[in-house]
């Protein structure tokens, strides 16, 4: 973990706050929307870049979620703020990536979340992998070397 406090160097941050409709019986946000947060987070990460929704039905591409792993390392309360980051920590440029997630409190820095989510390329119009295009190799490009090495470190780190 860096001096800052992120697992990996260069965050996309997305901030959100719990809001009721996000807290269950339980008084704490439900599993399910910190896999929503991550989504909005992702699609937040995607619009940083001049990109826009309306960029994949263009070019007939998109990313389908082949698997996700998540760890729930705290809970959180109606109205507190999350700080979502989210990094492109694997990518071969051409097919597949992985997007890798870090939610911590924005008043404490606590981290309550961490997923690893792997993902493929995919043409819309047929639902079958396929190439990516300039844009999506732009955004998911390969990341530096030293970011992967870092996340290969912790990824060790965490299971063991």
């Amino acid at each position: 973990m860096s001096e800052t406090g992120w697992d990996l160097p260069s965050p996309f941050i997305h901030r959100v706050a719990a809001t009721s409709s996000d807290i269950d019986i339980f008084g704490h946000a439900n599993n399910a929307v910190y896999l929503r947060w991550a989504d909005e987070t992702a699609w937040a990460h995607w619009e940083s870049c001049g990109l826009t929704r309306q960029h994949c039905l263009d070019e007939d591409r998109g990313m389908a979620i082949l698997r996700t792993e998540a760890d729930y390392l705290g809970h959180i309360r109606g109205g507190e703020a999350i700080d979502c980051a989210v990094w492109i920590a694997r990518s071969d440029g051409r097919l597949r990536a992985e997007r890798w997630y870090q939610f911590r409190r924005a008043d404490t820095g606590e981290t309550v979340f961490r997923a690893v989510t792997k993902l493929v390329c995919f043409q819309l119009s047929t639902g079958r992998p396929a190439r990516m295009t300039a844009s999506f190799a732009s955004h998911y490009a390969r990341p530096p070397a030293a970011l992967t090495a870092t996340a290969d470190a912790l990824m060790t780190k965490l299971t063991r």
